[in-house]
């Protein structure tokens, strides 16, 4: 766009539908460190392989500091998902959600100095925990629904693009969602959009802009359930 303008909108509007899922029980997944040793030995590369959410990615690296915050909730024998919620619970309680403390270029050791950062911080202070010791975890960006339940509280984070992770439980329990900015499991109320190894790769909007004049971007979103 070369000619002179004040403002890009872009608008996207789109009926989802999603399916119910049924709540997994924490102690009936494998041990954290059986997934561990099986997800480092899995030949499977395809895109829903453990075997690319366990190394260091653009925005993610492996921090000692964090490394030893996450192994706090793995003790030896531990089953992965019972870990895994209540390291997810321990950040909720220790970083607070704190809207332009951060930006999207913080990296996950900064905002962790911090504790302070939005949706994405946490996200990726968890996976880097989560890769630090081994297990594999990605990065999900979606909305919430954003009209809360009936005598439910408002979910953070529900106003703008959300972020959570998917930590792999095994060949048999599979893929699970963890949503630390809200210390829930992901459930039919997180609409996914894109699964990636940090931010990088699943920004919904990319580009470059060039001018003279100042720029403001504002994001609004909103998610209602329809009828059937």
């Amino acid at each position: 766009m070369e000619a002179p303008h004040q403002a890009l909108t872009v608008k996207l509007t789109a009926r989802v539908s999603v399916d119910a899922l049924s709540e997994p029980n924490p102690l009936a997944t494998p041990l954290w460190e059986t997934v561990r040793e099986e997800s480092f030995a899995t030949s499977d590369i395809g895109p829903a392989s453990p075997v690319h959410f366990v190394f260091p990615s653009r925005i993610v690296s492996l921090d000692p500091e964090i490394r030893n915050y996450a192994q706090a909730s793995f003790a030896p024998g531990r089953p992965i998902l019972d870990g895994a919620i209540e390291l997810m619970h321990r950040l909720k309680s220790d970083i607070a959600y704190d809207i332009g403390a951060t930006t999207v270029t913080t990296t996950p050791l900064m905002s962790f100095a911090l504790r302070r950062g939005v949706c994405q911080d946490l996200t990726h202070i968890m996976i880097s925990g989560l890769r630090g010791i081994g297990l594999p975890a990605g990065y999900v960006s979606g909305y919430l629904r954003t009209a809360p339940r009936i005598d439910a509280t408002r979910l953070q984070g529900a106003d703008a693009m959300h972020a959570w992770v998917l930590v792999w439980c095994g060949p048999q329990a599979g893929w699970i969602g963890l949503d630390p900015t809200n210390a829930i499991l992901a459930s039919d109320d997180h609409i996914v959009l894109a699964l990636g190894r940090d931010y990088s790769d699943v920004a919904p909007i990319d580009g470059v802009v060039v001018g003279s004049g100042g720029q403001r971007l504002e994001v609004g979103v909103s998610v209602t359930p329809v009828a059937s």
